[in-house]
């Protein structure tokens, strides 16, 4: 066993590295600089955290928000590796007191946010000190390719310019396309970095694209349902993150909200009660998440469409960070491409306009196609997997039928063809349905052969149905905010050359979560979730830092009752078994013995 394999069961309590980590941790403890792209729940915080317990000076790490440094900090300290932070929570006497704790080394990882890594007073701190390395954390906010621009992180490379001695820089993020990935290595002045994508498969996680007639009861009915587990509702808009929190309130759920129109006091404490069991279900605006370290989250629903496919999947990896089944819904409506079209023009220049609206067009694909989800995510990020069907997804779960819309889509290219390829979805779903809107007249659209051909659908209907031809490439978009329709060389061979289309049409009937869960014990489970919550009331810290649901899960499945077992639980470590060791050995015990079971070898 290493020195990094020590460290890891002394500390984490885990017997082995997961995928990528050792090679990391190799790396940078060799002098290499790092780029790491791992998805959320795949340990990228200890790929950063042993190094800077072997490397000989002090580690920083540049985190966006303040809330994860909190949850970092307090986790690290729990189990005896000296951790601090220096953010904008700080009082005056804090922050002195911090910074003279750090003159005298009493630190080994400090979390800072960007803002103040580039100011004068910490710039003048640095040059004083022993840095080992600089890690970057949530690295694709560096980049205007990607989703969370934080234009504070461009200061970043000529702060490090600075310092006499050039540290490791080490930089980590979960989701990033190639331009991002190049971009980070480029704007952070990465040197020959060793490079490591791990994969975006997240197996734990089902994803479902749901287009709910009413949004409102598909919620309600999914909740009841799920009154025990704790969820993120996310919504598009601080208008609407309001009214769900209502009525949701109103209908006596535990509920906490978060968006950006709140006071920083309302917002922490909504926060807090979420992360420390108070509520289980947190609606919120994206405003709300980043590095969130709650590790028991069992669903993301997505109230509305996100604006791009790298905001969703970070989103959603909120789920099942733990490592167990967890469900990311996404709901779908035709109103919300006309909201974030709105949310683009009002955030964007002209400049990156176009990228917005590109990325809008992947993710209304992702929710209009009818084939694997998991596949189709995949992809978007550059991997290339080896299944067509994942067999966890709402699309490839779904008892389905095909059904021939050969007649429906000619209806819908003609339609196009016959409005001379210059209109957007909109006013041809119009004329296909047989609208009287003033345009469809004024355009002599009404005099057209397409005209109310498809008047049995509703726009929705064919509208999606529009969307889905799209998906499939036989119509193209031109433009960014109002995009025309036009017809590619595939619609040809639909309309002069006999192909046919499909389309597949969920039946809606429930169906079993595929469950490759441990086999533990519920009753006991639910034993060890109230010791823990007390545990963590009794040292004010959030539950999931005492034992995360997995570990509880294995102790309810094998039932250690001696130190020894105890420790070969994952997520038990030295430093945990001193603390809370014997408090859960007694549960266990009790348990076992009131119910006379005899514990798993």
């Amino acid at each position: 066993m290493n020195q990094s394999q020590i460290l890891l069961k002394k500390y984490f309590g885990y017997d082995n590295f997961r995928p990528g980590q050792n090679e990391i941790i190799e790396q940078i403890t060799s002098g290499k600089d790092c780029l790491a792209i791992m998805p959320t729940g795949a340990g990228k915080s200890i790929c950063y955290q042993i190094p800077a317990l072997l490397l000989p000076g002090i580690t920083l790490v540049i985190s966006p928000l303040i809330s994860l440094m909190k949850d970092q900090v307090n986790s690290l300290n729990e189990i005896g590796i000296p951790a601090t932070l220096i953010n904008s929570t700080l009082t005056e006497n804090e922050f002195h007191e911090n910074l003279k704790k750090i003159l005298s080394q009493a630190y080994k990882i400090i979390y800072i946010t960007p803002e103040r890594f580039s100011s004068d007073s910490f710039i003048h701190l640095l040059k004083q000190l022993d840095i080992s390395m600089i890690t970057i954390d949530e690295a694709h906010c560096i980049s205007q390719w990607g989703h969370d621009f934080r234009p504070s992180y461009r200061e970043i490379a000529n702060v490090i310019a600075t310092l006499q001695k050039r540290p490791i820089l080490s930089a980590f993020t979960a989701t990033a396309t190639q331009i991002v990935k190049t971009d980070i290595i480029e704007s952070l002045q990465l040197s020959h970095p060793f490079v490591l994508t791990t994969g975006f498969d997240r197996a734990n996680l089902q994803f479902s694209v749901e287009m709910p007639y009413n949004k409102r009861n598909f919620l309600f009915h999914f909740l009841r349902n799920h009154t025990n587990d704790a969820g993120i509702i996310y919504c598009s808009t601080r208008k609407q993150v309001d009214a769900l929190y209502e009525e949701l309130s109103l209908a006596e759920y535990p509920v906490s909200k978060y968006h950006g129109g709140m006071s920083e006091t309302a917002r922490n404490q909504a926060q807090d009660d979420f992360t420390y069991d108070r509520t289980s279900i947190m609606v919120a605006t994206n405003a709300f998440g980043m590095g969130i370290d709650k590790s028991n989250i069992r669903y993301v629903i997505h109230y509305n469409m996100p604006k791009d496919l790298e905001s969703y999947y970070q989103e959603a990896g909120r789920a099942g960070r733990d490592g167990d089944q967890a469900q990311c819904i996404l709901l779908f409506s035709q109103s919300d491409i006309l909201t974030n079209k709105f949310l683009i023009q009002q955030a964007t220049t002209s400049s990156n306009s176009k990228i917005e609206y590109d990325k809008l067009n992947d993710i209304i694909a992702y929710c209009n196609t009818d084939k694997c989800l998991r596949k189709y995510i995949l992809e978007y990020f550059g991997e290339t997997p080896t299944f067509e069907h994942c067999d966890h997804c709402s699309n490839c779960l779904s008892e389905i039928e095909t059904t021939d819309i050969t007649i429906d889509a000619k209806k819908i290219l003609s339609c196009i063809k016959r409005m001379n390829e210059r209109f957007g979805a909109g006013l041809v779903a119009d004329v296909l349905k047989g609208s009287k809107a003033a345009k469809v007249k004024q355009f002599g659209f009404h005099q057209l052969s397409t005209y109310g051909i498809m008047k049995e659908y509703s726009k929705n209907t064919i509208t999606n149905l529009i969307y889905f031809l799209i998906t499939e490439g036989y119509i193209n978009t031109v433009g960014e905010q109002y995009p025309i329709l036009n017809l590619t060389q595939s619609a040809n061979t639909v309309l002069f050359q006999g192909k046919q289309v499909f389309i597949k049409r969920k039946i809606e009937t429930e169906h079993p979560t595929k469950n490759t869960e441990l086999s533990y014990d519920e009753n006991l489970f639910e034993i060890l979730r109230t010791l823990r919550r007390n545990l963590a009331n009794q040292n004010n810290i959030p539950p999931f830092v005492v034992f995360t649901d997995a570990t509880l899960k294995e102790m309810s499945t094998y039932f250690p009752t001696t130190e020894e077992n105890l420790l070969k639980i994952n997520g038990v470590g030295n430093q945990k078994l001193e603390k809370y060791g014997k408090q859960f050995i007694n549960a266990i015990s009790n348990y076992v013995t009131q119910n006379n079971i005899s514990p798993k070898k």
